[in-house]
């Protein structure tokens, strides 16, 4: 129950997200929880391989270069999807860093109902 109600919210910080950043777009909510969906598997199958990959590069880069791989990672979502569109890389590095303040934020909030 725990798991669904994390994926509706995630979802719902999609949809949020999209209203408020222009070069983000999700057609209906379904998508939205579709995009949710796929950016979880993503971050559990994908996401370690490239972190793994280019360890280097993050160690230089003190971290920085997450948010390079968190936009990869939204960019191979929207591709996935026709419903969910992201103009360019800089449009995934701010929704990146935006969903992830959003989740903590909603998630805490479950947190405390708890």
């Amino acid at each position: 129950m725990k798991l669904i109600l994390r994926l509706l919210l995630n979802a719902l910080a999609v949809v949020i997200l999209s209203y408020v950043l222009p070069g983000v777009g999700v057609d209906s909510m379904v998508t939205a929880i579709i995009v949710a969906l796929v950016l979880s598997l993503l971050n559990f199958l994908v996401k370690p391989i490239l972190v793994i990959l280019t360890l280097p590069i993050t160690i230089l880069t003190l971290g920085l270069f997450l948010l390079v791989i968190n936009a990869i990672i939204i960019l191979i979502t929207a591709n996935l999807i026709d419903g969910f569109q992201v103009a360019s890389f800089w449009w995934a590095v701010i929704f990146s860093l935006l969903l992830a303040v959003l989740q903590a934020i909603l998630h805490s909030i479950l947190k405390e109902d708890q």
